[in-house]
C-alpha cells in the first residue's frame, strides 16, 4: 500500500508515545504564562488574573492533548490563584476569588473539551480514510486482475479456435476459424486497456494507436510503416471501445491482407479527427497498395469481417465505409463515431 504524508491535524497531539515530555513542556507553559502576566501586569487594570494562561492551556491542550492541557490548566490556575488574585501570595479563597477560580475552570474545561472532541474526531476521519484508501486499492487490485483473467480468457479461446482451424480441410471453414480466432485475440490483448477501475475514461487517441499497434504486432508484418496523427483529446465512451476495436482492427487487416500481400510492404496512415458539422469523430484508415477491384461495393460484398464492421458501427449509430482514394493510391477505410455528447443529446430527443 503506498505511504501518503498525514496531515499535520492528523498528527495531533504531537508527543503521544513521549508523555513524559509532554507533561514536561506543559509545566513549561504555564510557568511561560506566569512570567507573561507579570511581564504585562504594570500595564493592565485590576483583574484579569488569567489572562496570560488562557493562550498557554490551549496552546498545550491543542498540540501535545488533553492530558498534558489538564495539567497545564492546573498549574496556570494555582499560579494566577497565588500571585494575582486578592489576598496575594495566599491560597485564601474569599468569595470573589471562588467565583474567578469557578470562571477559568469553566472556561479551561470548555476548551480542553472542545480540542479534545476535534483532535478525536480528526483521529477517527483519519482511520476511515486510510481504510477506504485500503479498500480503494484491494478493489483496483481485483479489477485488474479481473481484467487480466478476462483477457487470458479470450487469448486462451483464440489459441483454442486456431488450433482448431489447422485440422479442418475445408478451405472456408479454417478461415472463418481463423477470422474468429483474429477478433478474439485483438480482444483479449486490449482487454486490460478497456476499462478502470476508478471509472476513468479513454483517451479516444491512444486507444486508436494502440489498436493498430497491436494489430500490426499480432499479423507480424515488420515492411509496414505506420503513421499515426490525432487532432482530438477527447475521451472515448466506455460502450463504444469494444465495437471501434474490433471495426479498426478489420480495417487493418484488411488493409494488410488486400492492399499489402506477403511480399508487398508499404505504408498504412491512420488519422483521428473531429467533424463538428457531424458532431463526431472520424477515423481513417489507409494504405497505399493495390486499391479495392472496380465495381467494389461495401453493401454486396462477401466479406465477413466487413460485414461484421457495417454492422458494429451502425449499432453504435456511426458508419463505416470503404473505397478507393481520390488519387487513385490504394484504399481508406473510414469510421464516424458520434462524440459522447452528441449522442446523450440525439437519446434526449429520441426520448422526448
Amino acid at each position: 500500500m503506498t505511504q501518503t504524508r498525514r496531515p499535520f491535524l492528523e498528527s495531533l497531539p504531537l508527543l503521544a508515545d513521549r508523555p513524559l515530555l509532554a507533561h514536561a513542556l506543559a509545566v513549561l507553559a504555564a510557568v511561560a504564562g506566569l512570567l507573561a502576566r507579570w511581564a504585562v501586569d504594570d500595564s493592565l487594570p485590576p483583574g484579569f488574573p488569567y489572562l496570560t494562561f488562557f493562550p498557554a492551556v490551549i496552546i498545550v491542550a491543542f498540540f501535545l492533548g488533553a492530558r498534558p492541557g489538564i495539567l497545564a490548566a492546573l498549574l496556570s490556575g494555582l499560579l494566577a490563584w497565588y500571585y494575582f488574585i486578592n489576598p496575594i501570595e495566599s491560597f485564601a479563597l474569599p468569595y470573589q476569588a471562588a467565583v474567578a477560580l469557578l470562571f477559568y475552570l469553566f472556561i479551561v474545561t470548555v476548551d480542553i473539551t472542545l480540542v479534545h472532541w476535534m483532535q478525536r474526531a480528526n483521529r477517527q476521519l483519519a482511520a476511515e480514510r486510510r481504510r477506504s484508501e485500503g479498500l480503494a486499492e484491494t478493489r483496483a487490485m481485483l479489477f485488474e486482475e479481473l481484467q487480466h483473467r478476462v483477457g487470458n480468457n479470450l487469448q486462451m479461446m483464440s489459441s483454442i479456435l486456431n488450433l482448431q482451424q489447422r485440422t479442418l480441410a475445408d478451405e472456408q471453414g479454417k478461415a472463418a476459424l481463423a477470422e474468429a480466432s483474429r477478433r478474439l485475440g485483438v480482444v483479449g490483448r486490449l482487454q486490460r486497456t478497456l476499462y478502470n477501475a476508478d471509472g476513468a475514461q479513454l483517451s479516444l487517441a491512444s486507444y486508436i494507436d494502440r489498436i493498430v499497434r497491436e494489430s500490426l504486432e499480432a499479423s507480424g508484418r515488420t515492411d509496414i510503416e505506420y503513421r499515426f496523427d490525432a487532432q482530438v483529446t477527447d475521451v472515448l465512451d466506455s460502450k463504444d471501445a469494444v465495437p471501434t476495436a474490433l471495426i479498426v482492427s478489420e480495417a487493418i487487416s484488411n488493409a494488410l491482407e488486400h492492399g499489402y500481400p506477403a511480399g508487398e510492404g508499404g505504408v498504412l496512415e491512420v488519422t483521428v479527427v473531429p467533424n463538428d458539422e457531424l458532431g463526431a469523430y472520424i477515423i481513417c484508415i489507409q494504405d497505399e497498395g493495390r486499391g479495392l477491384p472496380e465495381g467494389f461495393a461495401l453493401e454486396t460484398s462477401q466479406s465477413l469481417g466487413l460485414r461484421i464492421a457495417s454492422s458494429l458501427a451502425r449499432g453504435a449509430h456511426g458508419e463505416f465505409t470503404l473505397a478507393n482514394r481520390q488519387d487513385g493510391k490504394g484504399a481508406i477505410a473510414r469510421l464516424v463515431i458520434p462524440r459522447k455528447d452528441r449522442g446523450e443529446r440525439d437519446g434526449q430527443r429520441r426520448g422526448d
